[in-house]
């Protein structure tokens, strides 16, 4: 039996977080236990206190201790609890334990779920903020697969009992979402926050998966946490899915190449690969404990106008992604930034990688008006401790432009003079010069008009998916 769950969009606008919750209540249909680990029964205390609950709700628990938490779910492979492995765990054991304990043939028309947390709040010493996976498998048809909705959020509260009540409202409005708002996974994204300080919590990963978001690209909803300003930076892998920052920038060597990478060019290449290859000459060099990221800002992926074209994103998307890249989408329109989001999580060589023209441009005052600090404090950001530029060379006419001879403003000179004694910046000597005439957007242009000169600008793989998929305007 297939049951609707649309519901009257101006109706759910006026809707509290008890009406959401009561309303999933007095759906007969809806049925799910509640398993949440570290910040109390704060989700499932909304549906207890609305009413109603005993027909929705088959079971809550508080697995708080780790030792009672593994006898459940088992002993993660890091030790740790507040994990996407662990969330995992916590949904597919209870739902298979509702598949077990109620009986399809005396139910035929329940749509099960399960919802689960496992979360840090704020620390006593008020050092770490806190932050916690939540989910929910659910199916919106009695008959149908599971389908999953899985994020991860961060605490800007300095309040334990604070950030528990945003996280029971958050989590209200993910189950409400999934049931009520599924066929919409973007707005659904935008009503998480429903009732919701936008400054209290951070969500910096989401993935749907399963048969009602077959059709959904994680990566565009990723997009969507950077352009709605629920986080200032999101990652996906090669596969597309979107993984959290904080996990895969832990304790790693970090190298990152800022690009619009519209398309892919040789240049881009050489860059990644030169840059690689200077890093892994270190002594304390580790392959498996590096990772190398391909950054696009929002303001690249503008390009000019007012709104992002998302096609063209999936497009950049797509071809970085079949290379086996990692890519962050960030609105750090300044490298400091970028440069200080990774030390949070990294005290490890850290190394951007840039061209001459960006160089010139971390050096110019006018983009540090707003920092009481100035450029210094901008630079402090910039070159922390095992933080260097790798810098890429370029052709001014005839003139080959590097670290030696590129000008900054006069009262620069000395600050610029005291990072490239120290090695700070670090220029990329053995580059391929054939490269250096190769600009992306004329690639682009080229692509557009329908000319056969630019394959060769290209690595080979990137020229033939953008023929087989006829991106950026291919025609063929």
């Amino acid at each position: 039996m297939v049951v609707s769950l649309k519901g009257d969009k101006d109706f759910e606008n006026l809707l509290s977080t008890k009406d959401k919750a009561l309303r999933i209540n007095l759906n007969e249909n809806i049925y799910g236990t509640f398993a949440e680990i570290g910040a109390g029964q704060e989700v499932a205390r909304h549906f207890f206190r609305s009413g109603g609950a005993s027909g929705t709700i088959a079971k809550t628990m508080s697995a708080y201790d780790k030792g009672f938490s593994d006898a459940i779910y088992g002993i993660e492979d890091d030790k740790r609890y507040v994990t996407k492995s662990r969330l995992s765990k916590m949904l597919k054991h209870e739902i298979n334990l509702l598949e077990t304990r109620v009986k399809r043939d005396s139910n035929p028309d329940k749509m099960f779920f399960s919802f689960a947390n496992t979360v840090a709040t704020i620390d006593f010493a008020k050092k770490f903020k806190g932050h916690g996976w939540m989910g929910i498998r659910f199916q919106t048809d009695s008959n149908d697969d599971y389908s999953e909705i899985q994020m991860h959020v961060r605490f800007h509260l300095i309040d334990a009992k604070a950030q528990q009540e945003a996280l029971g409202v958050m989590g209200v409005n993910l189950i409400y979402g999934a049931y009520y708002k599924h066929n919409k996974p973007r707005s659904l994204i935008k009503y998480l926050y429903d009732h919701i300080d936008p400054h209290a919590i951070e969500i910096d990963t989401i993935n749907f998966s399963g048969p009602l978001f077959k059709d959904v690209d994680n990566r565009l909803l990723s997009l969507d946490l950077v352009k709605n300003g629920m986080t200032q930076a999101v990652m996906f892998g090669p596969d597309g899915n979107n993984i959290l920052p904080a996990a895969v920038l832990y304790k790693k060597n970090i190298l990152a190449i800022r690009g619009s990478f519209r398309p892919v060019t040789k240049v881009n290449e050489d860059m990644y690969e030169k840059s690689f290859k200077m890093i892994s000459n270190d002594e304390d060099f580790d392959l498996n404990n590096t990772l190398s990221i391909f950054e696009i800002t929002l303001s690249n992926l503008l390009s000019g106008k007012s709104d992002i074209n998302e096609q063209d994103f999936l497009d950049r998307a797509e071809l970085l992604c079949s290379s086996g890249k990692t890519v962050m989408i960030t609105n750090f329109q300044e490298y400091y930034k970028l440069s200080d989001y990774f030390s949070k999580y990294s005290d490890k060589k850290r190394v951007l990688t840039m061209g001459v023209d960006n160089l010139i441009k971390v050096f110019d005052e006018s983009y540090y008006n707003t920092l009481s600090g100035g450029i210094l404090e901008a630079f402090g950001k910039l070159f922390k401790k095992n933080t260097e530029v790798y810098l890429y060379p370029m052709l001014k006419g005839n003139k080959l432009i590097n670290s030696t001879n590129l000008q900054v403003h006069d009262n620069m000179k000395n600050l610029y003079k005291f990072f490239k004694d120290n090695n700070k910046i670090i220029d990329i000597n053995d580059y391929d010069p054939t490269l250096l005439n190769i600009f992306s957007w004329e690639v682009l242009e080229e692509i557009k008009k329908g000319s056969n000169d630019w394959e060769y600008k290209l690595p080979k793989t990137i020229s033939k998916l953008i023929k087989e998929k006829k991106l950026f305007g291919y025609k063929g």
